[in-house]
């Protein structure tokens, strides 16, 4: 076991541990959610500290090969199974102050990898320290921040791709259902014919909207605030590593990431992630509406709808047998309602912001990763399991259709609105409703 000390005392800790009492006292303090930090957002910090560190080596700053220990580091840590990170990460996902834990948390994995890249121990940090070294003209207020800004445009361009492929499902459905025509329905209620493919159609557009949201979102995201240390001053830092740090991050990353106009702003506001919260939320919503309706027009077999047929994935009842259920679009419907849920804890962290910073960016951080997490996989699988999978009844349909009165607005602008009402309120069957407008129209012509 080796000893460590900070200013609260003394934590033993095993030899090859490569945390540190910081992330030992945050891994005993908060344990909330029983869930470690996002994996993409330990990355996007460690992308963070490369950039610094490459940026210090090349400004000549610190030992000799310090820094550049501290970045090979960092890519050892960034090719990582997921298994050795999580003996590497082991601060909770939600913790008191402001993300301080996970910083260090990062801070002393990278110190200790750096050590052993030179033939040090963990722990020895008189070579390479985890403040001094690793965390040198930062502040987790501006290393945090502009993480999570990197980690969220990295998911936000995934499931931007991801939704072009649905986008793409949808229209390809829409051309081969065209022909198929079919009851239309306003409030569940019969309304006027339209074509399968039109219904499909009308979906790519509100996912094609969707993309472009995604899209939009990524820009406001790009300015970050690294540099600003504590409050978003730069008076800790110079001119040359602030904007030597961001250039590096472009490289790393592949963002055009920009330096932020007034470092304050985004250091204490929180608005833009409540944004893209929001279109998130709008892509849950239009998820759930397209899940909703082909539930409904995958229902029976035998005593629903079925205009169409979704894939059979699983047997849907331990007590009725041969029955199957709409899973996929119920799995769907259920990611998207969390991901309402989590706008709501978005917004109501990003509110809770006082002065110079938010306490709570670790709730917003954490909530909006799982977000584009669950959408990036619901996506995936809405697209796979159920679009690209499912079957039109065309006979049912049309006989759907055959069976309802929406060819009876078509005589509105002959013989009135009232009349057609009353014609069809009066009427009998549907062919004797056909027959009794078709009279009616026959003598409104004659007259």
């Amino acid at each position: 076991m080796r000893v460590e000390r900070d200013s609260l005392g003394e934590m033993c800790l095993p030899d090859d541990a490569l945390y540190g009492i910081w992330s030992a006292r945050a891994r005993d303090n908060f344990g909330l959610s029983l869930r470690p930090v996002s994996l993409c957002l330990v990355h996007a910090i460690v992308k963070v500290k490369k950039a610094a560190a490459l940026t210090y080596q090349k400004l000549g700053e610190g030992a000799p090969g310090v820094y550049r220990a501290i970045a090979e580091a960092c890519d050892i840590v960034l090719s990582a199974s997921a298994e050795e990170s999580r003996g590497m990460f082991i601060t909770d996902a939600l913790q008191g102050g402001a993300g301080t834990s996970t910083n260090m948390n990062v801070n002393e994995v990278l110190a200790n990898v750096a050590l052993r890249l030179m033939g040090k121990r963990p722990g020895e940090y008189g070579f390479i320290h985890p403040l001094d070294d690793v965390n040198r003209g930062q502040s987790t207020n501006d290393v945090y921040p502009t993480a999570l800004r990197i980690a969220a445009i990295e998911l936000l361009r995934r499931l931007s791709e991801r939704c072009a492929g649905l986008q793409t499902a949808l229209q390809r459905r829409e051309g081969e259902f065209d022909d198929i025509p079919k009851l239309g329905r306003t409030e569940l209620m019969d309304a006027v014919p339209v074509t399968l493919g039109g219904e499909f159609g009308a979906w790519a557009q509100a996912i094609a909207r969707d993309r472009w949201r995604l899209y939009k979102a990524e820009e406001r995201l790009r300015q970050v605030n690294i540099g600003g240390a504590a409050v978003g001053v730069p008076d800790r830092v110079t001119r040359k590593y602030r904007f030597g740090v961001i250039e590096e991050l472009r490289l790393i990353t592949g963002i055009g990431l920009s330096a932020a106009e007034y470092p304050m702003d985004v250091t204490q506001n929180n608005d833009v992630f409540v944004e893209a919260s929001g279109m998130l939320k709008a892509l849950a919503v239009n998820l759930m509406k397209i899940s909703n309706d082909l539930r409904l027009m995958n229902s029976g077999p035998r005593g629903g709808l079925g205009e169409i047929a979704l894939p059979e994935l699983q047997a849907g009842s331990t007590i009725m047998p041969g029955k199957v259920n709409p899973v996929m679009p119920e799995a769907v419907m259920q990611a998207a309602m969390k991901v309402m849920a989590g706008d709501v804890a978005i917004s109501a962290a990003a509110s809770r912001g006082e002065f110079e910073l938010n306490a709570f960016l670790p709730l917003i951080a954490d909530t909006l990763l799982e977000n584009l997490s669950l959408l990036d996989r619901a996506v995936a699988l809405f697209g796979e399991k159920c679009v690209e999978s499912l079957t039109a009844d065309r006979e049912r349909c049309l006989q759907l259709l055959e069976s309802s009165c929406a060819f009876a607005a078509s005589y509105v602008p002959l013989l009135g609105y009232e009349r057609v009402a009353g014609i069809v309120k009066n009427g009998g069957s549907v062919r004797e409703i056909k027959e009794e407008l078709d009279r009616a129209a026959g003598e409104a012509t004659e007259n």
